[in-house]
């Protein structure tokens, strides 16, 4: 389902005049229609499942020289999300994402833009691991993934409690990283490396 560019502009506009302010003085006039075309942007995952985006990068190549216990990981992809609360930004995110191939890879920039497409929706950071992970089992193949992600949310830092430095740290784990103590804390010791 696409974004809704009229009623965004219908609704933000009212906020405008709910918050007390002028829709019409010159800094506001356009911004309906700015905010209605950064949702589109922004929000462009709610359209799709993640058997969708799992179809979206799926193009895999055979493993080259695969060992068993291989692991492929990409790490500190950045990314912002919105939180389903607040609709307040979830920002400086880093998300590092593993997995183990079982006679298929992915190419790596398709690790990223799963994460990025999974991040285009009304989230929760919890929630973001687990479908990231669901992708990635659905797009390699391999129930062995591991996501693991640190992000700052707004509605802590800008509000509320307004702590600033904080951030939050998720973990999902399926297969031989859930199973597997070792393997887990293997993937972990990575995420120092470099």
């Amino acid at each position: 389902m696409a974004v809704d560019k009229e009623k965004v502009k219908e609704h933000i506009r009212g906020l405008l005049l709910a918050i007390g302010e002028d829709p019409e003085r010159e800094g506001l006039k356009e911004t309906p229609d700015r905010v209605a075309r950064m949702y589109e942007e922004v929000f462009e995952g709610i359209g799709y499942t993640n058997d969708e985006i799992a179809e979206m990068f799926s193009k895999t190549f055979e493993a080259p020289g695969e060992k068993e216990g291989d692991i492929v990981l990409v790490k500190d992809i950045s990314a912002f999300s919105y939180c389903e609360h607040h609709i307040a930004l979830m920002y400086d995110m880093k998300i590092s994402v593993a997995y183990i191939p079982h006679e298929r890879v992915i190419g790596l920039s398709k690790i990223a833009r799963i994460a990025e497409m999974v991040c285009k929706r009304l989230q929760l950071q919890e929630r973001i691991g687990t479908d990231i992970a669901e992708v990635m089992e659905k797009a390699t193949g391999s129930k062995d993934v591991a996501v693991i992600i640190s992000g700052k949310h707004s509605c802590m830092t800008a509000r509320g409690i307004k702590n600033v430095p904080s951030s939050t740290v998720t973990t999902t784990f399926r297969g031989a990283f859930k199973e597997d103590e070792n393997l887990k804390r293997r993937v972990i010791d990575m995420l120092s490396i470099g």
